[in-house]
């Protein structure tokens, strides 16, 4: 970009958190000449859900913004957003001892419970800033107000998800019931509803796609058993070796969501390359190792899967959750019946279940419109086969 250009449009810059991070974000109107200069720092990045571009917040990001961007654009700071204090970094929590040993107590009482290790940590992550962000007020004498207003300065201001929301009031109603000193009243704490969104959905060339762009055979292994066996994936993260039953072409899924066992499927076109792995990699314990044997994370695969979704030219947005989608979306197309569907799957209800037919290309194709009725009809009683609505 020439250094010389001054552009004419107005940049403001805010610090803003995003995935629990604090993050510089750029909002202006579209200018192709600040794209490229923002493109010529590779940590700047385009951001889907902010609508903007952004970097991580960090004094060396700073610097490199106020000397290589800042010059050459028409800048404004928003302040408000640099000093509020109420957009405190994910663990930059200052509590007292007393409310530690509080949330210690809470965490107990969730494992009595018997909560999953995951929503555990969820609940404890969000009762920690709600409690952080309250102080000094006394825990005896919080209210749903106290609820209301972390919810109003903090809680959406980071952009988290109404699932997200969803899951910190069923955590604060959880410790209200913990904690009845409190004058927190549960009941009366309502929920947003549930974003009623469909799933994204790749086809059977994209899946093709995605295998054969993945160098990798660690990640091509794990991207096929995502989608030939429909799993979750912290499924696949806690999937052990002796449960892939090759024999049986079954993968066997022990203590999954909801405490449940369940069987599901092994493709006999994925075991080769399952084997492939195996014989290169040598995992010991667990289907997909990281280092020194211990647990694969979930970033990597998420991580591996973009990379690999864009050498294949692939722009919906995918996650590993997006191949179970698929699985039970192609499942359908087949024939295969709901109710097995949902078997496989693992879901409760076979409401959850039923969302895959909203998705379905067969279901689809086989719904006649009322327009070509319309026509049709009015072909035959005027004896007219030249009627056209173009």
């Amino acid at each position: 970009m020439d250094k010389n250009y001054i552009s004419f449009t107005t940049v403001i810059l805010k610090k803003v958190i995003h995935r629990k991070k604090p993050v510089l974000l750029f909002t202006f109107k579209y200018d192709d000449k600040i794209i490229n200069l923002l493109r010529q720092n590779p940590f700047f990045k385009w951001s889907k859900t902010l609508k903007g571009w952004c970097c991580d917040y960090t004094d060396e990001n700073l610097k490199i913004v106020k000397k290589d961007v800042v010059p050459f654009l028409r800048f404004t700071f928003d302040k408000e957003s640099f000093n509020t204090q109420k957009l405190k970094y994910y663990k930059d929590r200052k509590l007292s001892d007393k409310n530690k040993v509080l949330i210690s107590s809470y965490v107990k009482y969730l494992k009595g419970k018997r909560y999953s290790e995951s929503t555990v940590k969820t609940y404890f992550g969000f009762l920690a800033d709600f409690l952080d962000y309250i102080q000094p007020k006394t825990i005896s004498s919080l209210t749903n107000r106290d609820v209301e207003k972390f919810l109003e300065d903090s809680f959406v201001p980071r952009n988290y998800s109404i699932s997200s929301q969803r899951q910190l009031i069923s955590a604060i109603k959880l410790f209200a019931i913990f904690y009845p000193e409190c004058q927190i009243k549960g009941l009366e704490l309502t929920r947003p509803k549930k974003s009623k969104k469909l799933p994204v959905v790749l086809s059977q060339q994209e899946i093709i796609l995605l295998l054969q762009n993945t160098k990798n055979i660690k990640h091509r292994a794990i991207i096929g058993l995502l989608y030939s066996s429909g799993l979750r994936i912290g499924e696949l993260l806690n999937l052990e070796l002796k449960h892939i039953d090759i024999k049986r072409k079954q993968v066997y899924l022990y203590q999954a969501k909801g405490r449940k066992d369940r069987y599901t499927t092994l493709a006999d076109s994925y075991i080769p390359l399952f084997m492939n792995y195996v014989n290169s990699y040598k995992p010991k314990k667990y289907f997909v190792e990281g280092k020194e044997f211990s647990k694969y994370t979930s970033s990597s695969i998420r991580a591996f899967l973009k990379r690999s979704a864009n050498l294949a030219g692939i722009s919906k947005h995918i996650t590993p959750h997006t191949l179970r989608h698929s699985y039970a979306t192609h499942l359908l197309e087949d024939g295969i019946d709901l109710r097995l569907i949902q078997e496989l799957l693992g879901h409760a209800r076979p409401e959850t279940t039923m969302i895959y037919t909203h998705v379905s290309k067969k279901s689809l194709l086989g719904v006649r419109s009322p327009l070509d009725a319309a026509v049709n009809n009015f072909q035959k009683t005027n004896n007219d086969t030249t009627l056209k609505i173009t």
